[in-house]
């Protein structure tokens, strides 16, 4: 089993940088990819950003492509997304998640995930 709590959520304006934390228990992080999807009020949970377990970063999603960055350590058990030049349009919970899986090209659908967080809220303000 492994547990993931997001953090780093929080009210901030348009332009501003905020970067989310997913910290993962057990031993076995390094053996995941690591996905980060949001969910905006009134819409479906979209794809964000991911890293396999090998470290290779999958296509980000257009809304993002070239703000935002995902990154891990596996020494701290934690996977991060550094969101930049944030806009309104990103204000969403942001959900971590955990896949056994390796093929890059699947880490966008979200049922390619066994473990999820609780979610952050991010409200971004214009």
């Amino acid at each position: 089993q492994v547990q993931l709590v997001e953090s780093g959520g929080g009210l901030v304006q348009a332009g501003d940088s905020v970067r989310l934390s997913c910290a993962a228990s057990g031993r076995t992080f390094s053996t995941y990819s690591m996905g980060w999807f949001r969910q905006a009020p009134g819409k479906e949970r979209e794809f964000v950003a991911a890293i396999s377990r090998s470290g290779v970063t999958a296509p980000y999603a257009d809304s993002v492509k070239g703000r935002f960055t995902i990154s891990r350590v596996n020494a701290k058990n934690t996977v991060y997304l550094q969101m930049n030049s944030l806009e309104p349009e990103d204000t969403a919970v942001y959900y971590c998640a955990a896949s056994a899986g390796e093929v890059v090209a699947l880490l966008r659908n979200p049922n390619t995930y066994n473990y999820w967080g609780q979610g952050t809220q991010v409200t971004v303000s214009s």
